[in-house]
């Protein structure tokens, strides 16, 4: 196989031209093989396969700079560095991460997760290059759905001031997760389409290469000038207007035209951007019709590309997703918001249902909360529908424009928790800790599936800011006979004893039930209370608790730096600190989480049921 010659970075370049598709399919094969067992970023990696080999040609690892934006798409890139056998590991505790990480690599240059960043590292490192003395090459790899968010313009802005080269490769596959949205995507689709520009500028070409002697050297200066035939035919082309040269649409599957073009482009003094055009998910039949499906794939059958595990319980995005779809047949004035995230956020449904309310922004949260916050102001009732980790950028935004003016804005926040394989930037185990420092702001969590629809149901009235923060995967169908009406602030007793009372914030709950059943077995008396509100605190309730408990123990799948227990400390501190009742605050540490399967995550940062119980007994002996 030809892939057995590539031991490190640079050993494609020893490589004949003729062994070069011969590459692109093998490597192709080999994803298909291990994303179907391990399950990871399928569609995005087979679209960018040639696109990486040209990069890999064309510079020089690790002296030259490549940064990912977001970095899901490379896997080919860590395979032409060396790291074949990491694939056998990808995504599992301690293997292979399925992104860029400096420590893994010195071909790494710039962790990534989060989109539309990659210019603006690029653009620093291009700067710190000529404050240095270096000479090393920069690129920054940019999908077309990471230029909706406005951090991308951002840096192109300041980008068209630079002096000095600076390389940034937009792969346009016309997706993100979800199909692009947005006035970029249609400028895109002209781009591409544009035949008769594309016809006159190959014949023009032509014939002046046909021309003796000075023929090329005419087309080469062409090229490098920013007022060049593409912009007499295609007036106004925005990246040229912004002081960028432009060069494509390149076929981005065409290994040569796409290496010759980077070398090029490689000679321009000044940012230039080189437009390469792909397909998401080629050479892989299922990914090719299901982009979006094969964007993050469980393990699943190579001949069909169905799952291997059908899901036969529904999650919380499914819950979500039924209860917004009937909320909107309700109330005409509830209003669905998403950043790219429709189908991973699940309103998919309420989107087919009722298109005129439903508004995909893009990559694009913080105008996803303004936006949602004028949609308040007007009357309407905007449910905002966001991952945890990706509600952090918008944060600013949630104070200044939601929060201040006291708008009645839902946010739905999916994946909050532990997620598992994608690591240390998808992890929602911030969000109670900075959701909580907002003024006007309530924040919910709720135990199970039935909960999560009342509280959807509560939230949609309430005429103040309003967070539910939900967890990934299956939604916990235990305690179905607990369902007293959401009171606002109010906690919910689910048993009732003496001696230790647990205090369990949402997904904590079923880990907290575990943990009363095991207390119980070993003698213990405990009390199981679902916090219900993070904020504000059911202080009643935390009363009562000290009055009939010698120990609280509060559990959260949050930092514990910012989190529930340690509002619950400054409470009673506050209230009276020469009398502080006893409490264990059960919640992750503050660490950045690395990749790997929630159970064992769990296990290792001792947020499990054993290991918990282990603590409070040995805590609660103790003292």
């Amino acid at each position: 196989m030809v892939m057995d010659k590539i031991k490190e970075a640079n050993d494609i370049k020893k490589l004949d031209k003729g062994q070069l598709p011969v590459l692109a399919q093998e490597i192709r094969e080999f994803l298909i093989e291990k994303i179907s067992v391990s399950g990871g970023h399928l569609a995005s990696n087979l679209g960018t396969v040639e696109l990486t080999m040209a990069l890999h040609l064309a510079f020089q690892l690790p002296q030259d700079k490549i940064i990912w934006d977001v970095g899901h798409q490379s896997y080919t890139h860590k395979i032409l560095t060396g790291r074949q056998e990491g694939f056998e590991q990808l995504r599992k505790y301690g293997g292979m991460s399925g992104f860029p990480k400096r420590k893994e690599s010195s071909c790494d240059c710039f962790d990534t997760g989060h989109s539309s960043t990659s210019i603006s590292a690029g653009l620093g490192y291009a700067e710190a290059r000529e404050i240095t003395g270096g000479s090393y090459k920069v690129i920054s790899v940019i999908g077309d759905g990471a230029m909706t968010g406005g951090m991308a313009y951002e840096a192109l802005n300041n980008a068209s001031r630079l002096k000095t080269n600076f390389i940034i490769v937009l792969n346009d596959n016309n997706m993100s997760i979800s199909e692009n949205v947005g006035g970029l995507s249609r400028h895109l689709g002209n781009l591409r389409t544009a035949d008769a520009y594309q016809g006159l500028k190959e014949g023009v070409t032509n014939s002046l290469n046909r021309i003796p002697v000075v023929g090329e050297r005419i087309v080469t200066r062409i090229r490098r000038t920013k007022s060049g035939i593409k912009q007499l035919f295609i007036p106004g082309m925005l990246f040229e207007n912004m002081g960028i040269t432009y060069l494509g649409p390149v076929d981005g599957h065409d290994i040569g035209v796409m290496t010759r073009t980077l070398r090029e482009a490689s000679k321009v003094n000044g940012a230039v951007l080189v437009h390469v055009l792909t397909k998401k998910g080629k050479g892989y039949a299922p990914a090719e019709r299901h982009p979006a499906r094969f964007h993050g794939a469980e393990p699943f059958a190579i001949d069909t590309g169905l799952p291997l595990k059908r899901r036969t319980s529904a999650n919380y995005t499914d819950i979500f997703s039924t209860v917004m779809r009937k909320l909107g047949e309700r109330d005409e004035k509830i209003v669905a918001i998403t950043a790219a995230m429709k189908d991973g956020t699940g309103l998919k449904r309420f989107h087919n249902m009722f298109p005129e309310r439903f508004f995909d922004v893009g990559i694009a949260e913080g105008h996803a909360v303004t936006f949602a916050a004028g949609l308040a102001a007007a009357g309407l009732k905007p449910v905002v529908a966001v991952y945890s980790s990706f509600l952090q950028r918008a944060y600013d935004q949630m104070l200044h424009d939601v929060c201040i003016q006291d708008l009645p804005v839902v946010f739905a926040i999916d994946r909050a928790g532990l997620v598992g394989s994608d690591g240390e930037t998808h992890q929602g185990i911030f969000d109670l800790s900075y959701l909580a420092t907002i003024p006007n702001m309530s924040i919910l969590a709720p135990k199970n599936k039935w909960e999560l629809s009342d509280m959807l149901k509560f939230a949609v009235n309430f005429d103040h800011p309003i967070a539910i923060r939900y967890p990934r995967g299956k939604a916990y169908d235990g305690l179905k006979e607990f369902r007293a009406d959401i009171s606002y602030g109010k906690s919910e007793m689910i048993y009732q004893e003496q001696e230790i009372a647990l205090l369990a914030v949402g997904s904590m709950v079923e880990t907290a039930v575990q943990v009363y059943k095991l207390l119980k077995s070993m003698g213990y008396f405990c009390s199981l209370i679902n916090v219900r509100f993070v904020k504000p605190l059911d202080i009643e309730l935390l009363d009562s608790m000290v009055e009939q408990h010698d120990y609280l123990v509060t559990l959260e799948e949050n930092v514990i730096s910012g989190g529930f227990g340690e509002h619950v400390i400054q409470y009673f501190n506050e209230k009276d600190a020469q009398h502080m009742p006893r409490i264990l605050n059960i919640a992750l540490p503050n660490v950045y989480v690395e990749h790997g399967n929630v159970d064992i995550l769990k296990k290792e940062l001792e947020v499990d049921a054993e290991s918990i119980v282990k603590r409070i007994v040995a805590d609660y002996v103790r003292k």
